[in-house]
């Protein structure tokens, strides 16, 4: 396959537009060309421009990709990326394709437009070119016959998922004549380079997440109707309490568009008439008088959900389909939610959805008993395994397990008998399955092959690692409730956090202790990283709260003397030590990076030190270390500390998140020789990896000393601008206060500039001040709303 660096999106709508946004992301070069507008706008004829004028010309590429700098969520890891894409037109630069490796079509999902622009390009192509389709359904194979047999080789269906960054999945539609080595380099390549997860689909009408997941959706109005139940309910079902996500239904038709939603189901209903459940795709005639009232969702202001002030506060209506008004949120309490909400694993929320006895789990057991039954009968009509749909609903719409899993939740036997009960037809081949999923002895994940009638295994990405098949293959050499110790192989040991929401408690600290000089003694390095939904939310707050409550400040303090022996234990191991963050890393989670020898971040991290938010400042070393980068990049430079200081300690005192691994940089919480990985499912192996590099000619760091301290010159010019932002209502006494303390710990106390201090002298600072912090009342009032609230007070 040719190698990619250039890339031409053809299109600059909200899709095109985002899809080179990502794809500068991954450090390509992108040409963005669109139409050539058919008039002028008042602007452009105030300034004596004209038609002819390339400015002009080429101006709605240059909207497309100027209007991505103020889109929300933001499309590019940094706006500076936005300087590898450039601009152009459909008519003066078709030959600039010549110097493209891939070219990606995404201009409107009609066949007549495509088609015509598909044989336009053909001509400019280079030899050996990719080119590529972004159709979220209509027919790969009717666009190929229009191109000539050797562009055919390389042509096939590349549906990216709104919004691209964000959006993991990435279905590849082949049509009958694509190279497969071709097939598979480009998704190699894709996954990567782009951190997209591959689903190897069929050319069948909406491909395979928009089959299913518009399926689900409009099978749960039929149910919805038939009982008598809200949207809202219906909501309060189908989101996590059934192992998707928080938008459930009604939510995601919202964010996707009803109109959308409406043309997805439309297709599916004139262009399948085969389908056994074809009907079910008929538009409901509510969502019909929606539509054409204008109640589209976001977009519009309204959909099935709308926000409303009254009284000056902001309350949230939902649409009751059977009188075409809205009302307020009931906000629905039922039992089988209640308690499914209160466990983590998402396979038992499900069945303990299914199995309980109230509305809400009927509800769940006939939407998920009909989906689940559809998406087997879709096998190998849209994909020809368990896996690749699976990975589909998982990728594209945010589903915590896919069908197949959902299947093995609720036990295949149960669920073939339960069905039959319902009268409701069952697809034979059910009842020769077991599990749709088992590990073998080796401890490697396997599917059930329908067509082959037994167990191959699921594929595995060339330096991935997977902790589960590790687990269950016998390298897990440590574990308590916490936390878990594994061998990676190649003398790399692992600390693998599994508590909840992976937040931080003596378990993890004691842990890290252990693996640091268990690396030490048996092997040559050390990752810390994990396959949860975030890397870790911070220290366990509830923890500081009962300690708190109770006035046990010996325990606070050793606490924080813990944390910070676990954070220096990772910085001066005789072993390099990596960390691998990823999605949320706060707090806590963060000082794990900043003390490591290096951190090979997932693309989409979103780390901070955030402690002020409850009233505290970060205690685990990571005060201490912000402090000790600012004095060093001063003596690097050899300029004035207060820049390098102040600015770190603006992150601290604003508990900046950063909103990509991208933005770490200039935070300066990851420095030269720290790496990003696109695919987060090479995040393990890439830093493994990373360990065994640095192995190779290690030196141990050792603790600093004669550091120059910041001094009190600086704390009190930080006061200052505090006090100023205090009077100017910007902030509050106590968060000037708080920041007054950060700023001293930072500045190394009440001390000359220049005097010598030590790393030590730092953390002892950090321990003290944050021990006084928690004596604070307004301290405790912070802690006590987060844990009941989840958002920070500013009291």
């Amino acid at each position: 396959m040719r190698q990619i660096h250039r890339v031409a999106v053809l299109g600059a709508g909200v899709m095109g537009a985002t899809i080179a946004a990502h794809l500068a992301n991954a450090g390509l070069d992108v040409l963005l060309l669109d139409i050539v507008p058919k008039g002028l706008t008042p602007e452009e004829e105030a300034a004596g421009l004209t038609l002819e004028s390339p400015k002009v010309r080429n101006r709605i590429a240059a909207l497309g990709r100027q209007g991505l700098v103020k889109m929300k969520p933001a499309p590019l890891y940094r706006q500076e990326l936005l300087a590898r894409i450039d601009t152009g037109n459909l008519e003066d630069d078709l030959n600039r394709l010549s110097a493209c490796d891939w070219v990606i079509e995404v201009v409107v999902e009609h066949m007549p437009i495509k088609l015509q622009l598909l044989g336009k390009v053909v001509p400019h192509l280079a030899p050996g070119a990719i080119l590529s389709t972004n159709t979220s359904g209509l027919s790969v194979n009717e666009m190929a016959a229009v191109l000539p047999a050797a562009v055919r080789q390389n042509f096939l269906a590349t549906h990216f998922f709104n919004p691209p960054r964000y959006m993991r999945l990435m279905e590849l539609v082949p049509c009958r004549e694509t190279d497969p080595v071709l097939l598979a380099g480009l998704a190699a390549f894709i996954g990567r380079r782009l951190g997209k997860g591959i689903v190897f689909a069929k050319d069948t009408t909406n491909f395979v997440a928009n089959r299913i997941g518009t399926y689900a959706i409009y099978k749960g109005i039929e149910h919805m109707q038939a009982l008598g139940m809200t949207v809202e309910e219906v909501d309060a079902i189908s989101g996590p309490a059934t192992a998707r996500p928080k938008s459930a239904a009604f939510r995601t038709a919202d964010l996707v568009g009803l109109d959308t939603l409406a043309h997805v189901g439309n297709n599916s209903h004139q262009l399948l008439p085969a389908d056994e459940e074809r009907e079910v795709f008929a538009l409901p005639e509510f969502m019909g008088k929606m539509i054409k009232a204008g109640q589209l969702g976001k977009k519009s202001g309204g959909g099935f959900y709308r926000q409303e002030r009254v009284d000056g506060k902001r309350q949230i209506l939902y649409y009751d389909y059977r009188s075409g008004e809205y009302r307020p949120l009931a906000r629905p309490k039922f039992a089988s939610v209640q308690a499914a909400k209160q466990v983590d694993e998402p396979g038992r929320r499900v069945k303990m959805m299914v199995d309980g006895d109230d509305q809400a789990a009927l509800f769940a057991w006939k939407s998920l008993r009909d989906t689940l039954i559809y998406a087997l009968n879709r096998i190998p009509e849209i994909a020809d395994d368990v896996v690749n749909i699976d990975r589909a609903m998982r990728w594209g719409f945010n589903w915590e397990i896919g069908p197949f899993e959902m299947f093995d939740a609720i036990g295949v036997a149960d669920f073939v008998r339960r069905a039959e009960a319902d009268g409701v037809p069952v697809p034979e081949i059910l009842r020769q399955v077991p599990s749709f999923y088992r590990h073998n002895s080796a401890g490697e994940r396997e599917y059930f092959d329908l067509a082959g009638k037994g167990y191959l295994p699921v594929p595995i990405k060339e330096g991935q690692v997977d902790l589960t098949i590790l687990k269950k293959g016998g390298q897990l050499l440590e574990k308590n409730s916490g936390c878990s110790l594994l061998d990676l192989g190649d003398g790399v040991f692992c600390v693998e956090f599994h508590s909840k929401m992976n937040s931080i408690s003596g378990d993890i600290l004691s842990m890290i202790d252990k693996a640091v000089r268990r690396a030490e003694e048996e092997g040559v390095g050390l990752v810390i990283g994990n396959q949860g939904v975030n890397f870790s939310v911070g220290a366990n707050l509830m923890l500081v709260a009962v300690a708190l409550a109770e006035g046990a400040y010996e325990d606070i303090d050793m606490m924080v003397r813990a944390f910070q022996r676990a954070t220096m234990a990772i910085k001066y191991a005789r072993v390099p030590v990596v960390v691998a963050p990823f999605n949320m890393t706060l707090g806590g989670g963060a000082e794990f990076c900043l003390h490591a020898d290096a951190v090979t971040a997932a693309a989409e991290t979103y780390m901070g030190l955030v402690e002020i938010g409850v009233g505290l400042l970060p205690a685990g070393g990571g005060t201490k270390e912000m402090s000790l980068r600012a004095i060093r990049l001063a003596e690097q430079y050899q300029t004035d500390v207060q820049p390098f200081l102040v600015k770190n300690f603006r992150q601290i005192a604003m508990a900046t998140v950063s909103t990509s691994a991208a933005e770490l940089y200039p935070m300066g919480y990851l420095r030269h020789g720290d790496t990003i990985s696109m695919d987060i499912d090479r995040l393990l192996g890439d830093a493994k990896e990373r360990v065994l590099a640095l192995a190779a000619n290690y030196s141990p760091r050792r603790p600093e000393e004669n550091l120059p301290a910041p001094g009190r010159g600086i704390a009190a010019s930080i006061q200052s601008q505090l006090w100023n932002m205090q009077q100017g209502k910007y902030i509050s006494e106590y968060e000037a206060e708080m920041g007054t303390i950060i700023a001293r710990v930072m500045c190394g106390g009440d001390i000359n500039a220049g005097t010598l201090i030590s790393e030590e002298y730092l953390l002892e600072l950090e321990r003290e001040n944050f021990l006084r912090l928690c004596g604070n009342q307004k301290t405790a009032a912070r802690i006590q709303h987060m844990l009941k609230s989840g958002k920070p007070l500013r009291n």
